[in-house]
């Protein structure tokens, strides 16, 4: 392969907006290995033989972050957004907290699976509920989204009767808190998941005719694709997404906090899809960009704590490293640069000699 070929190929690879993410990530690691060499280190647990270090921890963070952004991904796509993700995860882990802890059985993989699956029906109806808004109803997606985002944390508060509730069972904390090969359970969850949905949705016209109502709802609708069912599956889909989450999130600790579970994470989920190179206008989307946006929200949130940023100033800190990679997203950005230290060398740039001085 020559020279040419080869800068063309890694041209190509830059304007990927995921390359661009994963560049970030390293970084952030590396960032944190300044500060103790021993950062990236993993180790094998005596007592149980399971991996830990603190990639192992961001990967089980990541977890529910997947989950959302995937899901935020399709919404998008279509040229919608969701802003309810983080409050349909409230709901979900207040009904799964709620259930288990009538059911009273701590050991019994029947309450566990009880309990995940009401909390996912319960995700699913309200997903159909922003998807009958938008597709049936004609509201913007921004105002039906918000309506449930505002309305979401009040039904979980009274799931909860305006408590944290707690409960206890085995097998539902095994699904946060346990290893599989040495693994997070909840990572290879979400990354089964995650591949799940990527295969469904290239392996198939599902992806092609997303795209489509994103681009243009009126085309598509010409060319036989039936836009309502379309959103109100990807509605649900998004609402079941974050039901996931939701039972990710609360079985780590055994308690749902009405008012903290979830909160604010539809600002991560929507900036991970960015990260991953799906336009918020919709069209073409990435779920694998989306995972590795998700990936970097994770890393980002724990460099954080690890560098003892303070409370106060953590908001501008993401935004700075947010801000900066969407600069180096951008090919006007990068052109820009590259122009700038290329201007003096240019040909344009030496004077042109007159021909006296040619023939002299």
């Amino acid at each position: 392969m020559s020279a040419a070929v080869r800068a063309e190929a890694l041209k190509e690879l830059l304007r990927k907006p995921f390359v661009w993410g994963i560049v970030a990530i390293v970084a952030l690691l590396l960032l944190n290995v300044l500060k103790d060499p021993g950062y990236l280190a993993l180790s094998i647990n005596p007592a149980n033989g399971n991996l830990v270090g603190n990639l192992i921890d961001i990967l089980r963070a990541a977890a529910p972050i997947l989950m959302i952004a995937v899901g935020m991904s399709l919404v998008i796509a279509t040229g919608g957004i969701d802003l309810s993700v983080g409050s349909v995860m409230a709901v979900a882990g207040a009904v799964s907290m709620e259930f288990m802890k009538s059911a009273g059985d701590s050991g019994s993989v029947g309450v566990m699976l009880g309990a995940v699956g009401l909390a996912l029906i319960v995700s699913a109806v309200l997903g159909a509920v922003n998807g009958v808004l938008v597709a049936y109803v004609g509201l913007q997606p921004f105002i039906s989204t918000l309506i449930l985002m505002l309305a979401g944390r009040g039904l979980a508060k009274v799931i909860t009767s305006g408590q944290n509730t707690s409960a206890s069972n085995d097998p539902f904390r095994w699904i946060a808190n346990g290893y599989l090969i040495g693994v997070p359970v909840v990572f290879l969850l979400a990354a089964a998941i995650v591949v799940a949905v990527g295969l469904i949705v290239r392996r198939s016209a599902l992806g092609l005719m997303i795209e489509a109502i994103g681009i243009n709802p009126k085309a598509s609708r010409m060319a036989g694709i039936k836009p309502r069912g379309l959103l109100l599956t990807v509605y649900i889909s998004s609402g079941v997404l974050a039901g996931i989450a939701g039972v990710m999130s609360v079985g780590t600790v055994m308690t749902v906090d009405v008012s903290r579970t979830g909160y604010q994470l539809e600002l991560d989920a929507i900036l991970a899809v960015v990260i991953g190179g799906t336009s918020l206008a919709g069209g073409k989307f990435s779920i694998g960009g989306a995972a590795v946006g998700a990936l970097l929200i994770a890393t980002l949130d724990k460099t954080v704590l690890f560098l003892g940023v303070s409370s106060s100033a953590t908001p501008a800190f993401k935004a700075i490293v947010i801000v900066v990679l969407c600069l180096l997203q951008s090919e006007r950005v990068r052109g820009w640069f590259v122009q700038r230290r290329r201007s003096p060398r240019t040909p344009s740039a030496i004077p042109a000699r007159s021909e006296e001085e040619v023939a002299a």
